[in-house]
């Protein structure tokens, strides 16, 4: 890589890389730079930039400095001068009777040398001009025959496109354009249209002739006998751009057209058989990786809010839930039996003989009188009269045992409670003591 700048001379035509001899230049920056015709200012293009070494052409010649007041003041003079040259030869090829059109004059700015450039249709024998210039200006004289896009690039000018000539803007050098390339754009080949100032075709017709040469590669001439997946046809409009042609088939009638793309015909080789000869069937459709199968539309099925009405987010577009499926959704998820299994197999089992009773339970199951447990007693009868018998007698055998016990515990109970004050029953269980117990604690000591 290769640190240069780019410069142009009069700010037109084609850019040169320089060396920035150390400088650290910018884009506007008039510039004194050294050329094999000696020292000339410039304008700089583009500031420092690195560029592959096989774009330089060497050597690469440095730029001696940015431009003081006095060069732009050497620079304001040459172009006085360069005006008063103009005028001078042109009134010395009245004089000489020459066929030639002056277009430009330019001094170096070290002012030892002044070139005329013109335009002729042949040669000239300007050696009698050449010494006149010579006693005038007292410097080296040049002569220089150019052609007509030269002229153009050199004194510039505003084309029909409505911008500023190409040549005097960005472009290197000429390339060749000819009349094929308009005709295969589709332009009109009126020389009035395809024509620039300086009488030659645009050179903007060159800008787009390789896109459209691969477009020419798909699609067949205008007239060209064509298959379809219609039948055959007749080819009578081709659009490059769009890739589409509109073809007259031969069972239509004379008016009617159909458009087809690249990938619904194909030429017939040969083009259309003699009268009495069918043509042969060569086409084969192949769809396009575009044309794929639709996609089915999901249908929207809406959700009705818990008053029955369909309801909708203005600023989302999920359908709003309502108030029963926003509950369900809030519950914890279900969790399969395995989960349930690998959960309960995780948590240590605690000691049961740890564990601390808790004391409100106790108390109840203290106040609760313990009943009679009966004793099922299983007896295997075949007669089912005997067996009714069986059970009414030992129901009247433990109910009145039962009855003795529960009374029992009643009275001792009212014993061990009388001369107390009476509590309320709730009040006793939310400070989590018994009956017994909170009686015990409120009776009055005896001493």
């Amino acid at each position: 890589m290769i640190e240069v700048v780019s410069i142009k001379f009069k700010n037109r035509g084609k850019s040169y890389f320089f060396s920035p001899n150390g400088l650290q230049l910018k884009n506007g920056d008039k510039l004194i730079v050294e050329t094999s015709k000696g020292m000339e200012i410039a304008d700089c293009v583009r500031g420092n930039h690195n560029v592959m070494d096989e774009s330089v052409v060497q050597p690469l010649r440095p730029v001696l400095r940015v431009a003081t007041k006095d060069d732009l003041r050497i620079a304001q003079l040459n172009v006085e001068r360069e005006k008063e040259a103009f005028e001078i030869c042109q009134q010395k090829i009245v004089e000489h009777g020459l066929d030639m059109k002056l277009v430009d004059v330019e001094c170096n700015f070290e002012g030892t040398k002044t070139m005329f450039f013109f335009t002729s249709d042949g040669r000239v024998d300007f050696r009698e001009l050449v010494k006149d210039l010579a006693s005038i200006f007292r410097n080296r004289i040049e002569l220089r025959q150019i052609g007509v896009r030269d002229e153009a690039k050199m004194i510039g000018g505003i084309g029909i496109c409505g911008r500023p000539y190409c040549c005097s803007q960005f472009l290197d050098d000429f390339q060749p354009v000819s009349t094929k390339m308009a005709k295969i754009q589709s332009l009109s080949l009126n020389p009035a249209k395809i024509s620039g100032s300086c009488g030659r075709l645009m050179c903007c017709l060159r800008y787009e002739q390789e896109a459209y040469e691969s477009l020419v590669k798909n699609v067949p001439k205008q007239g060209a006998f064509v298959e379809t997946k219609d039948g055959f046809g007749t080819a009578v409009q081709v659009n490059l751009l769009r890739q589409t042609i509109k073809v007259k088939l031969d069972s239509d009638s004379d008016n009617e057209l159909r458009t087809y793309k690249t990938n619904e015909f194909c030429t017939v080789p040969g083009g259309r058989p003699k009268d009495g000869e069918a043509p042969v069937s060569t086409f084969k459709y192949v769809p396009e990786e575009d044309e794929q199968e639709a996609e089915p539309e999901l249908k929207w099925e809406p959700v009705y809010s818990s008053f029955g009405e369909e309801a909708q987010d203005e600023t989302d577009d999920r359908p709003v839930e309502s108030r029963s499926s926003r509950r369900r959704r809030s519950r914890k998820p279900r969790q399969n039996k395995e989960h349930t299994e690998a959960k309960t197999a995780a948590k240590p089992k605690a000691d049961a003989s740890k564990e601390k009773p808790d004391p409100s339970k106790v108390a109840k199951a203290q106040r609760k009188p313990q009943r009679a447990k009966t004793v099922k007693v299983e007896a295997k009868v075949q007669n089912p009269e005997s067996a009714k018998q069986m059970h009414k007698e030992k129901v009247h055998k433990e109910k009145p045992a039962a009855k003795e016990q529960v009374h029992a515990e009643n009275a001792a109970h009212k014993e061990k409670t009388e001369g107390a004050p009476r509590r309320n029953k709730r009040w006793n269980h939310y400070r989590g003591k018994g009956k017994s117990k909170g009686a015990a604690q409120n009776k009055p000591s005896q001493q």
